[in-house]
């Protein structure tokens, strides 16, 4: 019977959660956050240190655009994890809307001035363009700030799309 109800009392604390969508957001996106930081952290000190690739700029800003990366790729994650409720779908999506777009519209495989002008304009949707511009200017030609707030103004527009529309759909509640 003790078992009975404890299952119960287990079941009910899973389905309902006494915290709020913004707490429960934070919850999930901290801890992937940290890792994020930690692996540029570790990338930048290998291409600096055993690659000898220079670092023009400033430090700060590239922890910076990092971070405003960072959250724009894990928004990104949150809204898939909340629109699909089948995980193998979720890879699937996320696959589909961010590492390919990445590969093919960031300005780092394929020159954008080269593909048809329907596909460039295509790439200013995809978050990875405005990294790696970033990457190449705070790495290679150093803080020139006009380009670095453009593309932290749009990396910024775009992680807040992504985590306004994520806090709509997300419920604390299974029903």
């Amino acid at each position: 019977m003790l078992l009975l109800r404890l299952g119960r009392l287990a079941l009910g604390a899973s389905r309902a959660s006494p915290i709020n969508v913004t707490e429960l957001l934070i919850g999930k996106l901290t801890p992937y956050f940290i890792l994020g930081m930690g692996s540029m952290g570790l990338s930048t000190l290998l291409a600096v240190i055993v690659f000898d690739v220079p670092l023009r700029g400033s430090l700060f800003v590239l922890v910076g655009i990092s971070a405003i990366y960072m959250l724009t790729s894990l928004g990104q994650g949150l809204l898939i994890s909340t629109l699909t409720r089948n995980q193998l779908v979720a890879a699937q999506i996320a696959i589909l809307s961010s590492f390919l777009p990445a590969f093919y519209f960031s300005n780092f495989v394929f020159e954008l001035e080269s593909m048809p002008i329907v596909l460039q304009w295509v790439s200013y949707a995809v978050p990875a363009r405005y990294f790696v511009s970033s990457l190449q200017t705070v790495f290679l030609a150093g803080d020139i700030t006009s380009i670095l707030l453009f593309n932290a103004a749009a990396l910024s527009a775009i992680a807040a799309a992504f985590f306004a529309i994520t806090l709509l759909r997300t419920r604390t509640r299974l029903d």
